[in-house]
Parts: C-alpha cells; sequence; structure tokens
C-alpha cells in the first residue's frame, strides 16, 4: 500500500528539489527514498524508475522556464523583450540549477510530450526575434545564438568561470545589448 501523502506529483516534486540542492546528476532513488522517509522499492509504486523520473523533471522544468520567459516577455519588444527574457531566464537558472540541467539536452523526438514541453520555451523566443523582423530559418538561426549565448553566460557562472572582478550583472548586460544589436541586422545579413 503506497505512503500516505505519497503520489506520484510530489515524488517529482522532491526529485525537482533534491536536484535543485544537489544537482542533477546527484540525485538517486536512495537519495530520493531518504528524502521522502520512505525505502527504495516503495519509489516504484508512483514512478517507473529513473529514467522516467528525469524525464518528468525535465518536462516540469521546460515549462515553467516557458511560463518565466513569457511572463518577462509580455508587453515588450525588440532589445526590452529580449533583456527582459534573458534576465529571467538566468535568475531562473540561478534559483534552480538543478531543474536548468534538465533542461539542456533534446527531448527524444518520438517523445510528444516532452517535445511539446521543450518547444513552449523555443515560441517564446521566436515571438520575442519576430520583434527584430527575424522568421523563419533566420528566426532558428538567431534561436541557437541566443540559447548558446544565455547558456554558455549561464553556465560559466554557475560553475564559478568569472572570477575578475567586474561587475557580472554588468558584463551580462552587456552582452544581451550586443546580441539585440547583432540581432537587429540579422535578417539583412
Amino acid at each position: 500500500m503506497p505512503r500516505t501523502g505519497l503520489t506520484p506529483l510530489r515524488v517529482v516534486e522532491e526529485a525537482e528539489h533534491l536536484a535543485d540542492e544537489v544537482g542533477l546528476g546527484n540525485v538517486t532513488l536512495m537519495a530520493l527514498a531518504l528524502s521522502l522517509g520512505v525505502r527504495p522499492p516503495s519509489l516504484y509504486k508512483h514512478i517507473d524508475g529513473m529514467d522516467a523520473l528525469q524525464r518528468q523533471i525535465s518536462i516540469r522544468a521546460r515549462n515553467e522556464l516557458a511560463d518565466v520567459l513569457a511572463r518577462a516577455a509580455v508587453g515588450k519588444a525588440g532589445a526590452q523583450a529580449l533583456q527582459a527574457m534573458s534576465t529571467a531566464w538566468r535568475e531562473w537558472a540561478k534559483q534552480h540549477p538543478g531543474r536548468y540541467a534538465a533542461t539542456v539536452t533534446a527531448p527524444a523526438v518520438d517523445d510528444a510530450e516532452h517535445t511539446a514541453a521543450s518547444n513552449a520555451a523555443v515560441r517564446v523566443a521566436l515571438d520575442v526575434l519576430a520583434g527584430f523582423g527575424l522568421a523563419g530559418d533566420d528566426a532558428i538561426d538567431a534561436v541557437r545564438a541566443l540559447r548558446s549565448t544565455v547558456h554558455g553566460f549561464i553556465t560559466l557562472e554557475q560553475g564559478g568561470g568569472f572570477g575578475l572582478p567586474v561587475d557580472i550583472d554588468r558584463s551580462f548586460d552587456r552582452m544581451v545589448a550586443s546580441l539585440a544589436s547583432t540581432l537587429t541586422s540579422w535578417a539583412h545579413s
């Protein structure tokens, strides 16, 4: 009989919190069971194993990030929308490093739910980039450049890669402003 109060959602939520505390790669069924106060075999009443748990964390994280990006960009256009979205992205990644790690890899092509969650954030980015006059392949190229730029900054910052005594926020803001400047002429290149 499943433990009272323990549900599949509760298990995934605890795994998310654990991922943010110890890192996604350090989430194990043993650690999760300890955190929930149950024995590891009890988890199988609520999840189908570690791969299924990682998938659920990724889907939920992607949807949450897409919501954060959309709320940040709403009512803004062009460079202002890009700055707001990028800043919100970075802040969310700081607050949820384990969940953020779950958003990095592409979902399996035959996993419609996971793909839809992944596409949600891409749609927000495409909407923001439309403010720069970008569509089609130009927009996809720009989404890839945006993601590479912001993700690279986030990854370096989380890894302690910025040791020079210059304000990191200033560097981030300048980077995004430079990208906005580049995107202004992207469609014409």
